[in-house]
């Protein structure tokens, strides 16, 4: 736990320095887009927050070269370098998109082109679930649903960009909650070592995360932009891959437990989904939407869960919360249930479902009703039409 946690703390660092970095150097060269017609902020705001956050992923997965608990992650070394070449590439792409805006076709394709990187090239693939020996399929539909899976995902993550600090917090709080999964999965297999590639990947995105998030908190410095929420996409989603391909992992047996805990033997294949369910259900809900128009599915417009949120009476912030709520309640109920049934809890994954059910009836309550006082607010603000008022609040498509 020690490695993961200085993993952590460095990642961290070294994004918030390079945050800062970018955030001065774009300032200072007006490396920032002027305002489209969707965008709710008025003063022109810095995008390239995800360079500073692929460099931070980067030289941590460099460094961990370095150190000897890591050595089983770079022998071979195949899979990191193609993770590492993904990222770049998404990086560059979301680099070029963030500052010119590229034909949504170009962007596509780039994005299959490294989630082909990581299965064709680093051998990530979904190749068996985390219960016993089960095999999915052949080796080619195990490569193009794995394809497919990256691709959904980075464009989930991005689809929610939409305030100040949604995806860094709602990614935070995710990575969180699998580091731990991934971590007790490992040491339930029984393995030698608590080593897994899920853990490390988890661990780096924790740590850019809580660097980039001062920068992105209400009212927002810099935003991470497409090259920041793409890359966290990518490897969320390839973190969540690796737990099928580890062999110790995927040496679960449920047998061990008690068939009476055959329930907690497919968690592990529900919470890595759980964990993005809101942005899976805000890019679901797009694509139907838009195709629905007869428009493109990535074509911007304002209707996302959390441009619903605001509709509702929620300002920015509070709206983001709000986000954190359900993705913290949703995914430990999950997790509980796991840990509950491995380590034989009184109720079993009881608890974890009544931890969910009241949780969720909480966040009902605090989604559909906005306070008195945020109503009272906003209808100060309203009283005012005349004073201008500093929008920090970052939509996006």
């Amino acid at each position: 736990m020690k490695q993961y946690l200085f993993t952590i703390i460095l990642t961290a660092s070294i994004t918030f320095a390079l945050t800062w970095a970018v955030w001065r150097l774009s300032l200072r060269f007006k490396l920032y887009p002027g305002i489209r017609e969707r965008d709710v902020h008025k003063t022109p705001t810095p995008r390239l927050g995800g360079v500073a956050m692929f460099l931070g992923i980067a030289c941590a997965i460099l460094i961990s070269a370095a150190n000897p608990f890591f050595e089983r992650m770079w022998s071979p070394p195949q899979a990191l370098w193609s993770i590492l070449a993904a990222a770049l590439l998404i990086a560059i792409v979301g680099v070029i998109d963030d500052l010119w805006d590229l034909d949504w076709m170009i962007k596509l394709a780039a994005q299959f082109l490294a989630a082909g990187v990581i299965t064709a090239g680093g051998g990530l693939q979904v190749l068996s679930l985390p219960v016993g020996d089960m095999i999915l399929v052949s080796p080619w539909v195990s490569i193009s649903i794995t394809m497919v899976a990256i691709v959904v995902v980075m464009n989930a993550v991005n689809f929610i960009d939409g305030l100040d600090g949604l995806v860094a917090g709602v990614c935070l709080i995710a990575n969180g909650i699998f580091f731990v999964y991934s971590y007790v999965l490992t040491r339930d297999s029984g393995a030698t070592s608590y080593f897994n590639l899920a853990t490390f990947l988890a661990a780096v995105l924790i740590g850019a995360c809580v660097g980039f998030l001062p920068f992105n908190w209400s009212p927002a410095k810099l935003f991470m932009g497409d090259s920041g929420a793409l890359v966290l996409g990518l490897l969320m989603a390839t973190s969540a891959i690796a737990v099928t391909t580890q062999g110790d992992v995927n040496a679960f047996d449920p047998e061990r437990f008690g068939r009476s805990q055959l329930l907690g033997a497919f968690i592990p294949i529900v919470l890595p989904l759980v964990i993005v369910m809101l942005p899976l259900l805000d890019f679901g809900l797009a694509v139907f939407r838009r195709m629905r128009a007869g428009k493109s599915p990535f074509a911007p417009d304002r209707k996302h869960l959390h441009h619903r949120m605001l509709d509702l009476g929620h300002r920015d912030r509070d709206a983001v919360l709000v986000f954190y709520s359900w993705t913290a309640i949703i995914s430990l109920a999950v997790l509980l249930m796991y840990i509950a049934t491995r380590q034989d809890w009184p109720g079993g994954y009881l608890v974890g479902i009544v931890f969910g059910v009241v949780g969720i009836a909480a966040c009902l309550v605090v989604t559909l009703l906005p306070s008195h006082g945020r109503r009272r607010h906003a209808d100060l603000d309203d009283s005012h039409p005349t004073e201008p008022q500093p929008a920090t609040t970052h939509l996006e498509p």
